[in-house]
């Protein structure tokens, strides 16, 4: 039997810290593009164009802050400090990006928004989250805990996602709508994040020195230089297949947030899209709090896993089929179908990465815990900023104005990007996933070493 480390409230607390990362992620993946083009006035085209300039500095900064962790030593441990003292960056960049000053002109606007949007994301919510997915793998070696961890992390990601995206558009007007409303709301969330994250630090310790290692474990001589960890990345396959299949989520997550254009400019009623996330995210707290025992009874995550993107791309298909009839009853019961699916890999995939990082370890003897982490925040923001960019650019591209009906290309390509493109990434996921055996590769390779 393994040992257990954790009590129940140290579950809770780690997994309370997502209420902090949402109130960034959430906001900007379902509302940032619609507060800039239909509130401040900005050109959908440049500011797509804008975000994906940004990433160039993010693909630099997960792995210079997932590096920066692994050499940290401080009382609080390795990841703690970086996911504390980062986070007030966090709430001061949120707030800018939605208080671009009206008064202004376009390219200060741009500028503006470019500088707060890009410190964010680049430098203090990289910090932060490869620090707190970090966590996973530094308070517990328990396999099961991680699974817990995960999901407890993942109930109140979706349930913070439920609260703002469906009280946001609502909220905003209450607050005094317009550039107001958004400045308002966006104080509010900071607040809320920087509170609860702060709790979240305290409420878990990291392992000491001792019991970071394992007797399958070799001590490496050699001393680790960022040129070196990055090359045990790319060394391992389980790694590149984890870091593609959370960039892919991400993009899908960046697709499903086009429901608040596609409500608005498709189905006629912007608050339809508060319904769909309904469907989503409390689809998703209740399938995550059964997770932990499916993947016990299951004897892992590599079943369930498959399983589940089966029945994601069915429930997606329904979804477009639906959406084609023009019923959004359907299209809600599909969307919870789908929400099943995906599920399990939302809820087991820091899991995963730790059993990535613990791969490395037994086949190379150094532990690198903090660059593994980084394919967390590397697929946070490149899949969910380049879906965003991407879906930006495309709608652009076809003539897209805001706050008026839409022509027909723009009505084809936002039919395209809420119906189609999410059934395809379901599908490639399933494929890449089907070769993610990591956990088989790591009982076999610690047989090996209690043999010899």
């Amino acid at each position: 039997m393994e040992k257990k480390y954790l009590k129940w409230y140290n579950k809770i607390g780690y997994g309370s810290g997502d209420v902090a990362g949402n109130c960034v992620y959430a906001l900007l993946t379902a509302f940032m593009m619609i507060y800039l083009t239909d509130t401040v006035g900005l050109n959908m085209g440049i500011v797509s164009t804008l975000i994906a300039v940004s990433k160039i500095f993010d693909g630099v900064s997960d792995f210079f802050f997932g590096r920066m962790i692994d050499k940290t030593k401080t009382k609080m441990g390795k990841a703690r400090p970086w996911m504390l003292w980062p986070y007030i960056g966090c709430a001061i960049c949120l707030v800018a990006c939605f208080a671009i000053p009206m008064s202004w002109g376009d390219i200060a606007q741009y500028i503006f928004f470019f500088i707060a949007y890009t410190l964010l994301n680049a430098v203090f919510f990289t910090a932060n989250n490869i620090a707190y997915a970090s966590l996973i793998a530094l308070i517990t070696k328990n396999t099961t805990e991680r699974v817990q961890l995960g999901s407890f992390r993942y109930v109140f990601a979706f349930a913070t996602k439920i609260f703002i995206e469906a009280i946001t558009i609502f909220a905003v007007t209450w607050l005094g709508g317009g550039a107001m409303g958004w400045r308002n709301i966006a104080i509010i969330y900071a607040i809320i994040g920087l509170i609860v994250n702060t709790i979240s630090v305290f409420s878990v310790k990291e392992l000491p020195d001792e019991d970071e290692s394992t007797p399958e474990e070799i001590e490496p001589k050699e001393r680790l230089t960022f040129l070196k960890s990055f090359k045990l990345l790319l060394k391992n396959k389980y790694y590149l297949i984890i870091c593609a299949t959370y960039i892919l989520t991400q993009i899908y997550a960046s697709l499903i947030g086009m429901g608040t254009y596609y409500s608005k400019y498709i189905l006629g009623d912007e608050g339809v899209f508060s319904s769909l996330s309904l469907a989503i995210n409390i689809t998703m707290v209740v399938a995550l709090l059964v997770l932990p025992l499916v993947i016990k009874k299951m004897g892992g995550m590599y079943k369930i896993n498959l399983l589940g993107y089966i029945v994601a791309t069915v429930g997606r298909v329904g979804v477009m089929v639906a959406g084609y009839m023009g019923s959004i009853p359907l299209m809600l019961v599909f969307t919870a179908v789908s929400t099943l699916g995906i599920a399990p890999l939302q809820g087991d995939m820091n899991a995963l990465i730790a059993s990535c990082s613990e791969y490395t370890t037994l086949t190379t003897g150094h532990r690198i815990d903090g660059m593994m982490f980084s394919c967390s925040s590397l697929g946070i923001k490149i899949g969910g900023a380049f879906g965003t960019a991407i879906c930006g650019w495309l709608l652009d591209a076809t003539g897209f104005v805001e706050n008026v009906a839409q022509n027909a290309a723009t009505t084809g390509m936002l039919n395209f990007l809420y119906l189609w493109a999410p059934i395809i990434i379901c599908g490639v996921v399933f494929l890449l996933i089907s070769f993610l055996k990591v956990e088989k590769a790591n009982k076999r390779l610690k047989e090996v070493s209690i043999n010899n």
